[in-house]
């Protein structure tokens, strides 16, 4: 099944976010979504992730690499990342053709992985953050994900003090799609260019893979932008 953001609608742009779609070793999940979506195995690009906060320039080398966002105006390639509980996030730039797929765990939020994915969108493809739009998919939210301090801290160090997170004891419940779009409306994206889906990867099992709910899960989904 897939999840398709309306603030990313362009005729030569496909930006969707799947429910579950693979289960077991990496090398196989290509192969998966080409099935399922009908894409080329091959025009697939999927980074190796780390829970880093490096941002790949993809060009014409297609060799995977450690990074945990990607970023590209190729027209002839579909990148992506792959979650089970963390935040995928998807960028479009309308005005200069450009995309990017963002993997954002409590280590790449902390890290401001979403900022700095836009800052060098700006520095590579002149980006300006009025013309990109973000849409940020299925993840654990706040009703399911509690933290120690030193996660709620690290999260709000990077992103302020809101509404995304609650406190219980020494306990807290966290909501990293809501620290992203934080993020991104500090880092000059406008309000009306974010889209942020309702489904909680950890309430919703029978669509999604949560690494909390199933215990360390093999299996995936993920978000996923290409252009032509």
């Amino acid at each position: 099944m897939l999840i398709t953001p309306p603030n990313i609608a362009s005729p030569h742009v496909r930006a969707f976010f799947t429910t579950k779609i693979f289960t077991g070793n990496h090398v196989h999940v290509s192969d998966a979504v080409a099935r399922e979506f009908n894409i080329p195995a091959a025009k697939i690009y999927l980074p190796v992730q780390k829970h880093t906060n490096r941002i790949q320039i993809l060009e014409a080398d297609t060799a995977p690499e450690v990074a945990d966002a990607v970023i590209t105006n190729r027209k002839d390639v579909y990148i992506g990342v792959l979650v089970a509980d963390c935040v995928p996030i998807l960028l479009f730039d309308k005005d200069k053709e450009a995309v990017g797929a963002v993997h954002a765990g409590w280590r790449g939020t902390a890290q401001q992985i979403l900022q700095e994915t836009i800052i060098t969108m700006q520095e590579k493809f002149r980006s300006t953050p009025e013309d990109i739009s973000i849409a940020i998919g299925p993840c654990i939210r706040k009703c399911s994900y509690e933290v120690d301090e030193d996660v709620k801290d690290a999260v709000e160090r990077a992103t302020g003090q809101g509404d995304y997170y609650t406190g219980k004891g020494n306990k807290y419940f966290i909501d990293l799609s809501s620290a992203n779009r934080l993020q991104a409306l500090s880092a000059g994206i406008l309000e009306q260019n974010i889209w942020q889906s309702g489904e909680c990867t950890f309430c919703s099992p029978e669509q999604f893979y949560s690494y909390r709910y199933a215990v360390n899960t093999g299996g995936r989904q993920g978000g996923f932008i290409g252009m032509w």
